[in-house]
């Protein structure tokens, strides 16, 4: 990959890390098996190189139709024609709203803006203003919220963040309602707020979601949900249109805009008046950004929203994801790795896991397999699905596995991952040194 090590290069001259998200960092690909891409159709991408594979994973699951999906583009291509940006508000914002709140019904009001971490971040205000209480409560099982303080400063990369602002957030395991209540109890009064995602990598377990909903009122506190990943991967209306759970706050991004940069806050009226005209509260400086209207960003939002809802987009998402879990489940038995190479996670949402010869997850082992993977024309931290994908696809993509598997196997028998490497291991995101 001569065109994709050069371009690489360039970028870390420019751009610290080399990328603008840590998570598409050449840190997490195997050495020299980083592309740099050129372009994307479908569920195709190719690189600088001129090499082409099948993505996993949907640029971070922002693009759950596919790469350059018709209806966004020509929906974009249409609005931006228009004009983008304005010195008052356009139509096209009401239009936009009326769908989102179409969509997720238990919402009673919107505010778009550009992405997932200020949306976050605003309900977390909206929660302490309306509470008058500091401290936030997040759940600790979950990896990302937000890349603002009161999250950052959580997590092994917390350079450069007081400990005074870390110490107003505290910690709750998912799945665990006692733990909870403790949380709740132990800080008695100055829990603004919860925030966590509905699920993840497992189901709640049985009455979980109820049983929060019960504490938050029960201690005042307001229920926010991160809907960034459910959010048209569980359902349209997210996770919490699966569940039956009502939160007070939740927020939207990543598939919304199919790639495009749109996220959303919604909730109930009484809170997110706060950041209104309409209050006779004191006033909360909510999500006021010049770019979170841009007319292209809610027409591509807009296409999104429509296309779910009448193409049965979540539907196909789950059968191709059963369809690739299935696959890639019998092929890791059959190399013997099956207790090794590990597929998790709702259909529409999979991730697979890289254990060594003692079961424990190794980014050693992760480094063959996804090397494997690269070889064979695959791309992707995980098997997250999208709806482009073809059966032909992703019975492609089981025999790559399957390929993968058998080298797995040889460096389980002889104990040792590094010859099949190439190189260094990947790296987690979250560390404290490079």
């Amino acid at each position: 990959m001569p065109r994709s090590a050069e371009i690489a290069a360039r970028l870390h001259r420019m751009v610290p890390g080399g990328s603008h998200t840590y998570a598409k960092g050449d840190d997490q690909y195997p050495e020299d098996m980083a592309p740099v891409i050129s372009h994307g159709r479908g569920a195709h991408v190719w690189d600088v190189d001129g090499n082409a594979y099948i993505e996993y994973g949907s640029g971070l699951r922002s693009v759950g139709l596919g790469h350059a999906h018709p209806r966004v583009v020509e929906a974009v291509r249409r609005e931006v024609g228009r004009g983008t940006n304005f010195v008052r508000p356009s139509a096209i914002e009401a239009e936009a709203a009326q769908e989102f709140l179409e969509t997720v019904p238990t919402a009673e009001m919107v505010k778009f803006a550009k992405n997932g971490s200020d949306a976050t971040t605003a309900a977390v205000r909206l929660a302490r203003a309306a509470t008058g209480r500091p401290l936030v409560a997040i759940c600790r099982d979950q990896p990302f919220f937000s890349t603002d303080d009161w999250f950052i400063g959580t997590t092994a990369m917390s350079a450069g963040i007081p400990a005074v602002t870390t110490d107003l957030t505290v910690t709750f395991p998912y799945g665990d309602l006692d733990a909870v209540a403790e949380v709740l109890e132990l800080h008695a009064g100055r829990v603004a707020c919860l925030v966590l995602e509905a699920a993840t990598a497992v189901e709640p377990p049985p009455g979980y979601l109820q049983g929060l909903r019960a504490l938050a009122d029960r201690h005042g506190c307001v229920l926010v949900l991160d809907e960034m990943i459910t959010g048209f991967r569980w359902s349209e209306a997210g996770a919490q249109g699966v569940y039956g759970v009502t939160p007070d706050l939740s927020t939207f991004g990543k598939a919304l805009g199919n790639g495009f940069a749109v996220s959303a806050l919604a909730g109930r009226r009484e809170l997110m008046e706060l950041g209104g005209l309409r209050d006779e509260r004191e006033r909360v400086f909510l999500l006021s950004t010049t770019h979170g209207a841009e007319t292209h960003a809610l027409a591509a939002a807009i296409a999104v929203m429509r296309t779910y809802r009448e193409e049965g987009v979540v539907a196909r998402m789950h059968a191709l994801g059963d369809r690739l879990a299935a696959g890639v489940r019998a092929v890791a038995a059959a190399a013997g790795v099956g207790e090794h190479v590990l597929v998790r996670g709702r259909a529409s949402n999979l991730v697979f896991a890289t254990l060594d010869a003692d079961l424990r997850p190794s980014q050693a082992y992760r480094t063959l397999f996804l090397r494997q993977l690269l070889a064979g024309g695959v791309i992707g931290p995980s098997f997250v699905v999208s709806s482009a994908l073809s059966d032909d696809d992703v019975d492609r993509t089981v025999e790559v596995v399957a390929r993968a598997c058998a080298v797995y196997r040889r460096a389980l028998d002889v104990g040792d991952p590094a010859p099949w490497s190439g190189g260094r291991p990947v790296r987690p995101v979250f560390r404290p040194f490079a």
